[in-house]
């Protein structure tokens, strides 16, 4: 059932453009493991191999940290509409903060709203789709505007407040480079 690539096939590219919600797993060698589910419009297939992905500021800053320490990345999808199928992209991930360079270019392909944490660049090591033949039907409703909401009325100042208080390290102390 389970089918492995090198590479997101066009009709691969176009299932997750279709799709509402994914998840984000990573773990540093020792401690916690985090998976995060995705959502809003945050996620852009640059090619066959590369992943773009907006991570916007919340409660905890794992991932970062996680690739700090070592550089892996898995992405999943799941078909709650349609046809059965998941779908895990294994990788490596650049993070890309406000601060750097490349910042701007990433802003010319998924735009940046208040409330933008960290870009993460993934690069594609390999792919693997499953059946998913256990995954619920859900219908979607609509994106949440509660964490847009809750970013614009602290402004910048006020999420970059939030960053020194919530996100410089992670659950496990390891520094998220936030604010290097």
């Amino acid at each position: 059932m389970a089918e492995k690539y090198d590479t997101l096939s066009p009709e691969l590219r176009d299932w997750i453009a279709a799709q509402h919600v994914f998840f984000v797993a990573t773990a540093a060698p020792d401690g916690h493991i985090n998976v995060s589910p995705k959502g809003q419009d945050s996620l852009r297939v640059i090619d066959e191999s590369t992943l773009l992905w907006l991570n916007l500021t919340g409660s905890g800053n794992e991932t970062a940290a996680h690739l700090k320490t070592i550089n892996r990345m898995t992405l999943m999808w799941c078909a709650f509409q349609g046809p059965p199928q998941i779908l895990r992209v294994y990788g490596q991930a650049k993070v890309v903060h406000p601060r750097d360079p490349e910042w701007s270019t990433c802003t010319e392909t998924l735009d940046a709203p208040v409330g933008a944490r960290q870009y993460f660049l993934v690069d594609v090591e390999f792919v693997q789709t499953s059946c998913g033949y256990a995954v619920p039907l859900m219908d979607f409703q609509e994106d949440r505007q509660a964490l847009a909401l809750w970013s614009d009325k602290r402004g910048e100042d006020g999420i970059r407040d939030y960053w020194v208080e919530k996100n410089v390290t992670s659950l496990d102390g390891l520094p998220t480079g936030i604010l290097d």
